[in-house]
C-alpha cells in the first residue's frame, strides 16, 4: 500500500530526510518530499535484497563448477576470458607492434648464455629481464615465461646462508646455491633441458622501478594531489575510469613479453610456457587464460578456493566479480596445466579445486593434462615444487630428458652481471612525475586505439558492438534476465481516475534482488510502455499533493502505461537500511577499489541491475506491451543510457537528459557514481552510441549530434532516429511530446 508519511514518527521523517539530503549532491535521489508519499509506514522491512549484505572480499570462497558440455564451457569462457581483459585494460587486446628491444651484456657458462634485455611496453613502462638460452642444441626451442611474483628484490633475490640451510634440513631445497638462488635455478636448469627462458621483473621490483615498488605493492592512502581531473596517477578516481591498474600494467608487461619471445626465429610457436609463483602465479595463470600463445603453464602456490591475492598488483576492479582462481585456471583447458600448492591458502587445492579441474579437463577430452600436487612447506617456489615443473614441460614439451631431472648446481649471477642498467644503459625515473607520464600517455594511447574503432559502415559497427558492448557488458556484470528468473509480488492495487495503480516488487529470484516498482496502467491501454527514471526515485513521478506530474499523466492520458522504480538506495530500500553517502567497502584499510570492485559490482551496476528487471518484467509479460521506451533526467538519464546501451534490442525509444554530466568528473573512489572503465568507452556519448537501434532523444548543450553518435546511428543507416533537444524549455514535457509521437 502506497501511504503518506503521517504515520511516521518525527524522527523517521527526519533521518529519511537527512539521507535524501546527503545523496541528492551524489546523484542517487533527489528531494525527499515526494519519496515520503511513498514509503509505506510499516516500519518492518517489506523485502530482503541480497544487495544491502556483507560484501565479498579476497577472502570469500571462490569454487568452481564444471560445464556440462563443450559448447556451455566455450561460451562460459569466452565471457569469464573477456571479462579478465577488461579488468586488466586489455581490451581490446593491445596492438602487437615491433618491440625495440635492447639486449647486451651476455655472460657464457658452459651449457647456457643469459643476456639482459629490456624494451618498453608503452611509453615510459618498460620490461626488464633476463634471456636464457641453451647451448650446444639447435633450435627452434621450446620458450619458458618465467615471471618471478613476491620474492625480495625479485630477479635478484638471495634467500641467505642461514635460510639455505634451513631448507635443505627441512628437505625443501637440495643444493646450496640453488635454495639460495632459487629464481635462477629454475631458469638454469629449464635452460640444461633445452628450453629459452625468459625472467622478467614484476613492476617495482629488481630493474622494474620505473613505477615503485611501494607504488605497486604496498599502496595504501589515496593521495589527494594525485587524484584531481588533470593530475592523476594509478589507484586514483581517473585511473579507475580507464581501467589502468598495478596488475592491468603488469599483465600488459606479461603481454609484450611474450610478444617479444614470439618475435624471436629461434622460439618454436607451438611450445610457449609460463611459470611463476605467487604473484609470479597469478601473473601465469592471467596470461595463460586471455592468451592462447601460452601453450602450457605451471602457477605455483596461487590457485586456490580460498585467498585470492592479497596484494595490489593481484586484484583490478571486475576481475573476480562471479568468478576466481580456479575458473581463470580452467581456463587452460585443454593445454596442459599444472599447480602445486603449499602450506598456505592453497592447501586444499587436492580436494578443493583439482578434482572439479579434472571433471572439467575429461568433460573435455583431456583428463591428462590437469595435475595438482600439496606439499607441507611454507609458501614457496621450492626443490620439490621445481623439480615437479621440470618434469611438467619435459612431458608436455617433449624434450626427451632422463626422468626424474635432478636439478645440478650452477654458478650463480651477481647482480651486476643480472641487472640491465648501467653507465650506458641508464635507468628511467620512477618518481610521481613519470607515473603520471607513463599513465597519462597509456591512456591516450588507449583511447587512441578506442577511437579507431568509430564505425563507418556495418560491418566495422559490428566490431565497434564487440568491443564496446562487450566491455560494457562486463561492467555491467548481468545480461537482462530470463523470463524464469523473475517473480512479482503484487502489494497493492488501486483505481485512479483514468487509470490503476499498482506497487509491485520484481523479484530477481537467481540473484536475491528486489525491485520496488510502481505501474501506472490506462484503462484504455495502448500495448505501450514507458519506463520513467528519476533521481528521487519512483516518488518523482509525484506532485507534492500525490497527484502525477504532468508529463507522466500526459502518457497516461494518452494510453500509455508507465513504470517507475526505486534502484538499489532509493526509496523503499531506505526502509530496509539508511543509504551510504559513499561507495561501500570491505574491511581493508587499504584505499584501493579493487579490493571492493574486484569483487562486487560498482553501486552504479547494481542499480542498472534494477532497470534491466523492470525492462525484462514488461517484455515478458503476459499482456505482451508493443512496444518499450525507456526515459531518464538528471543521473538517472546516465542509468537510462547504460541499460539501453546494453540491451537496445528491448527498448524502442530512449528520452534522456543527463544535466551534462560525464565520468570524467569524478575526482573519488568513494564517489557512489564511480563506474570503472566509463571514461575509457566514451564516457556518456559512448554509452549513447550503442542504443541503436532504439530510436533516441537526448538534450544536450551543444547545437549538433556529438560525432561519436553520429557514426554508429549513421552507420547503420538510421541517424534520421536520433533527436538532439538544445532548446531552454521543460525538457521533460519535450520528451513526452517525441516519445508520444
Amino acid at each position: 500500500m502506497i501511504q503518506n508519511d503521517d504515520q511516521f514518527s518525527m524522527d523517521r521523517r527526519t533521518a529519511l530526510q537527512n539521507i535524501g539530503l546527503a545523496l541528492l549532491s551524489a546523484g542517487v535521489i533527489g528531494s525527499p518530499a515526494g519519496l515520503d508519499a511513498l514509503i509505506a509506514a510499516d516500519p518492518e522491512a517489506a523485502f530482503k535484497d541480497s544487495r544491502l549484505g556483507a560484501l565479498k572480499d579476497l577472502n570469500g570462497y571462490f569454487p568452481f563448477t564444471p560445464a556440462e558440455t563443450p559448447e556451455a564451457w566455450e561460451q562460459r569462457a569466452e565471457y569469464v576470458r573477456r571479462q579478465i581483459q577488461v579488468a586488466a585494460g586489455v581490451w581490446p587486446e593491445p596492438e602487437n607492434t615491433k618491440i625495440k628491444a635492447t639486449i647486451h651484456g651476455k655472460v657464457d657458462r658452459d651449457e647456457y648464455t643469459v643476456e639482459k634485455v629490456f624494451f618498453e611496453s608503452s611509453p615510459g613502462l618498460y620490461v626488464t629481464g633476463n634471456l636464457y638460452r641453451p647451448k650446444g642444441k639447435s633450435g627452434p626451442f621450446p620458450m619458458v615465461l618465467s615471471p618471478h611474483g613476491h620474492f625480495a628484490e625479485g630477479r635478484f633475490y638471495d634467500s641467505g646462508a642461514q635460510k639455505v640451510q634451513a631448507d635443505i634440513k627441512a628437505g625443501a631445497e637440495k643444493h646450496e646455491v640453488g635454495g639460495r638462488y632459487p629464481l635462477q635455478a629454475r631458469c638454469v636448469e629449464l635452460a640444461r633441458m633445452g628450453c629459452m627462458v625468459f625472467h622478467y621483473d614484476m613492476l617495482g621490483y629488481a630493474d622494474g622501478f620505473c613505477l615503485s615498488y611501494d607504488l605497486i605493492h604496498r599502496f595504501a592512502k589515496q593521495r589527494p594531489h594525485m587524484s584531481s581531473e588533470k593530475n592523476w596517477g594509478l589507484f586514483s578516481a581517473q585511473s579507475e575510469l580507464r581501467l589502468i591498474s598495478a596488475l592491468g600494467l603488469q599483465t600488459l608487461n606479461s603481454i609484450r613479453a611474450l610478444d617479444w619471445v614470439c618475435s624471436l626465429a629461434e622460439v618454436d610457436q607451438k611450445r610457449i610456457g609460463i611459470t611463476g609463483a605467487s604473484g609470479g602465479g597469478t601473473q601465469t595463470f592471467i596470461l595463460a587464460a586471455i592468451d592462447q600463445r601460452i601453450t602450457a603453464a605451471f602457477p605455483a602456490v596461487m590457485v586456490s578456493t580460498a585467498m585470492q591475492g592479497g596484494c595490489t598488483c593481484e586484484n583490478a576492479t571486475y576481475l573476480r566479480i562471479g568468478t576466481g582462481n580456479i575458473e581463470f585456471a580452467a581456463l587452460l583447458a585443454p593445454r596442459p596445466l599444472g599447480m602445486t600448492a603449499a602450506d598456505d591458502w592453497t592447501k586444499e587445492i587436492e580436494s578443493k579445486g583439482l578434482p572439479e579441474l579434472k571433471q572439467h579437463f575429461k568433460m573435455l577430452g583431456v583428463p591428462e593434462n590437469v595435475i595438482g600436487k600439496y606439499y607441507p612447506f611454507p609458501h614457496n617456489y621450492n626443490y620439490v615444487s621445481r623439480a615437479m615443473m621440470y618434469e611438467f614441460f619435459n612431458q608436455h614439451f617433449q624434450l626427451e630428458q632422463p626422468s626424474p631431472i635432478v636439478e645440478a648446481d650452477f654458478k650463480p649471477l651477481s647482480r651486476e652481471e643480472l641487472t640491465v642498467w648501467n653507465k650506458q644503459y641508464p635507468a628511467p625515473p620512477g618518481d610521481e612525475e613519470s607515473e603520471i607520464k607513463i599513465l597519462h600517455t597509456l591512456a591516450k594511447n588507449n583511447a587512441a586505439q578506442i577511437e579507431r574503432l568509430t564505425p563507418r559502415d556495418q560491418k566495422s559497427l559490428a566490431e565497434y558492438r564487440r568491443v564496446v558492448g562487450g566491455a560494457i557488458a562486463v561492467m555491467i556484470g548481468r545480461p537482462l534476465p530470463e523470463k524464469e528468473d523473475l517473480e512479482p509480488e503484487n502489494i497493492s492495487e488501486e483505481s485512479r481516475t483514468g487509470y490503476r495503480q499498482y506497487h509491485t516488487l520484481i523479484k530477481n529470484k537467481r540473484f536475491g534482488e528486489v525491485t520496488p516498482t510502481l505501474f501506472f496502467l490506462p484503462e484504455q491501454w495502448n500495448q505501450k510502455v514507458v519506463v520513467w527514471l528519476d533521481d528521487q526515485g519512483k516518488a518523482g513521478l509525484f506532485k507534492a499533493d500525490g497527484s502525477l506530474k504532468s508529463p507522466i499523466q500526459q502518457l497516461v492520458d494518452s494510453g500509455t502505461a508507465v513504470a517507475g522504480i526505486d534502484v538499489l538506495y532509493q526509496g523503499e530500500f531506505s526502509k530496509l537500511q539508511a543509504a551510504p553517502t559513499e561507495m561501500p567497502v570491505v574491511k581493508n584499510p587499504r584505499e584501493f577499489a579493487g579490493y571492493t570492485l574486484g569483487y562486487n559490482h560498482p553501486v552504479f551496476s547494481k542499480q542498472i541491475h534494477d532497470i534491466l528487471n523492470v525492462l525484462a518484467f514488461s517484455k515478458y509479460h503476459d499482456s505482451q506491451p508493443q512496444s518499450i521506451a525507456l526515459a531518464g533526467f538528471g543521473f538517472s538519464g546516465v542509468r537510462a543510457a547504460a541499460a539501453c546501451a546494453h540491451c537496445p534490442e528491448v527498448v524502442q525509444k530512449l528520452a534522456v537528459d543527463t544535466g551534462g554530466f560525464h565520468f570524467t568528473e569524478i575526482t573519488s573512489i568513494r564517489d557512489l557514481r564511480l563506474w570503472p572503465g566509463a571514461v575509457k568507452y566514451g564516457d556518456v556519448e559512448g554509452l549513447l552510441s550503442l542504443c541503436q537501434p532504439a530510436a533516441l532523444w537526448f538534450a544536450g548543450k551543444s547545437s549538433s549530434i556529438p560525432e561519436l553518435i553520429q557514426a554508429t546511428y549513421n552507420a547503420a543507416g538510421q541517424l534520421n532516429q536520433v533527436t538532439l533537444y538544445d532548446e531552454t524549455g521543460n525538457r521533460e514535457a519535450a520528451a513526452v511530446e517525441w516519445l508520444l509521437q
